[in-house]
């Protein structure tokens, strides 16, 4: 048990499941698109993966953005699998660590996330664990584009805190982005930021030596 914290919100990305944002890059290279990071940094001040987080433009506005920019003739299906690319595992031990501890917290789930990929992590899940979607796990689950807000603005963790009753000091939000986590202590929620090469299975929570 940690002491005095009731709730924890996870991330997803890089906390449950393993990422490989260069995976995505080298997909697209592979396609014919050789300056994704360009092209992406480009898209990202236009607003348009802010607007496919927080769902203000749906699964074909986004790969139609998306086809008008790589300057390429590419399906649907092509830019559907490479933007999937980064998106790799969850290991086991985490899941059992989740169902673990539910038996003495709340836990709630906080992703800044998309449609598609919404369908390409629960696939992931079910295809290696046989477990329907991550929801299973938590008892609410707050995804960025089906919410319309996403992290790190204080809305998003406000909305959660007045939803579930929570109170921030008993509450534990755990994340790899440091700037997520500078919005949540904003609030007074408690956190742990899940530094590069740091795992919640290997660095907080381990299995208790007993010898």
């Amino acid at each position: 048990m940690i002491k005095g914290i009731k709730h924890i919100i996870f991330d997803l990305g890089g906390v449950l499941i393993n990422l490989d944002y260069q995976l995505t890059e080298k997909a697209f290279a592979a396609l014919g698109l050789k300056d994704f990071n360009a092209i992406y940094t480009q898209l990202k001040q236009d607003t348009l993966f802010d607007d496919w987080e927080t769902g203000r433009i749906d699964r074909g506005q986004f790969l139609s953005a998306m086809k008008a920019s790589v300057g390429l003739v590419l399906t649907d299906e092509q830019i559907t699998a490479a933007w999937n690319a980064m998106l790799l595992d969850f290991p086991l031990r985490r899941l059992q660590i989740l169902q673990q501890l539910r038996l003495h917290y709340d836990l709630i789930l906080l992703s800044n996330t998309n449609e598609i990929h919404e369908d390409a992590f629960n696939d992931i899940l079910y295809k290696a664990h046989g477990i329907p979607n991550i929801g299973v796990f938590f008892d609410k689950v707050y995804l960025s584009h089906r919410v319309g807000m996403r992290k790190p603005d204080a809305e998003i963790f406000q909305r959660i805190l007045d939803d579930l009753g929570l109170k921030p000091e008993q509450t534990l939000f755990i994340d790899d982005t440091p700037q997520h986590i500078a919005g949540a202590k904003a609030l007074g929620i408690q956190t742990i930021y899940l530094e590069k090469d740091m795992t919640i299975e290997e660095h907080i929570f381990k299995p208790i030596d007993r010898n």
